[in-house]
């Protein structure tokens, strides 16, 4: 891992041990400039990972405690008449000067409210009475949603969860990271000793040196067999989005990057596939007893990596 993301990650450390490969997909998405979804049982730390990561890398932070009586205004502001002016004048709601935001319960929140989200999510920007407002970037959605007590909730339409760069789960802490979450917290809050050790401006330099990684036809065409594999498969009533395939290169690039290369592999699509697309395909048969994650690896068996290929090329060679 890259010394500036190794800072990052030892100063997230300090309130979630033991989990150190989600914060790494975590912050991978961040430099692939995606959304992120964590589905999780309640009570393991995704609000406590979301303000550090702000606190560690100096991002401005939000959070919105989703209920069916939030309003898509109170995400995207509303225009309100000031009688001194004759004007509408604008309200900023809680997407205004955010660059995280932490969309807590997501699926607890009304459809009308869940679809107030899209627009800023994928063009980074609010329209609101026919005016458009920019969003400041970095901007990052990290959206919880408990898989379980799902009593008064709806689970995100489909075209909206393939929005989301990567579905992630922190899940429950082995007994080592918990015996240290339990001494950390007696009496000192550890949040309190997260360190800002990555500018903001820094993060979006990275963004830009990620987004302009090489990824060879070779690794394109590997990304294209296997998103392709996965629209034709038996088993499977929708596959891999074209939306899937491009986020899939991005976060191999990010994955890369991380590895302190400037070009991608097979092996990089491959570490970050499940993450990518676990979430992006329906199961024609869902009570057959078969998971999304079965599928894909299935998938991953049978496409060739090309990274495979040339090794065996390399071997018969000599």
């Amino acid at each position: 891992m890259r010394p500036e993301m190794e800072k990052v990650v030892s100063e997230l450390e300090k309130v979630i041990a033991g989990k150190r490969d989600v914060i790494g997909k975590i912050l991978m998405a961040l430099l692939a400039d995606g959304h992120i979804l964590l589905d999780d049982v309640p009570g393991v730390g995704k609000t406590t990972l979301a303000v550090a990561i702000s606190r560690a890398i100096g991002l401005a932070y939000r959070r919105v405690q989703f209920t069916p009586d939030v309003l898509p205004s109170d995400l995207v502001g509303f225009s309100m008449y000031d009688r001194g002016t004759g004007r509408l004048v604008y309200q900023p709601g809680a997407l205004n000067h955010a660059n995280l935001l932490l969309g807590d319960e997501i699926n607890r929140a009304s459809s009308k409210t869940q679809s107030a989200l899209l627009e800023a999510m994928e063009e980074r920007q609010l329209t609101v009475d026919g005016v458009t407002y920019p969003l400041e970037k970095p901007f990052l959605v990290i959206a919880t949603q408990n898989s379980v007590g799902t009593s008064g909730t709806q689970w995100l339409p489909f075209a909206q969860v393939d929005r989301f760069l990567v579905r992630l789960s922190l899940g429950y802490p082995d007994y080592e990271a918990q015996m240290a979450m339990l001494r950390d917290r007696q009496g000192a809050n550890p949040l309190d000793q997260v360190q800002c050790v990555l500018t903001r401006e820094a993060l979006l330099g990275m963004q830009q040196t990620v987004q302009h990684l090489t990824t060879k036809d070779s690794i394109l065409d590997y990304i294209t067999r296997l998103t392709m594999a996965s629209r034709t498969h038996p088993r499977l009533e929708a596959g891999i989005s074209p939306r899937g395939a491009l986020f899939l290169d991005r976060m191999a690039k990010a994955h890369a990057w991380m590895d302190g290369r400037d070009y991608v592999t097979g092996n990089d699509v491959q570490a970050v596939f499940m993450d990518v697309c676990a979430h992006r395909i329906l199961l024609r048969d869902p009570t057959e007893g078969i998971s999304a994650e079965q599928v894909l690896n299935e998938l991953l068996r049978d496409v060739e990596n090309p990274d495979h290929h040339s090794r065996l090329g390399g071997l018969l060679k000599r």
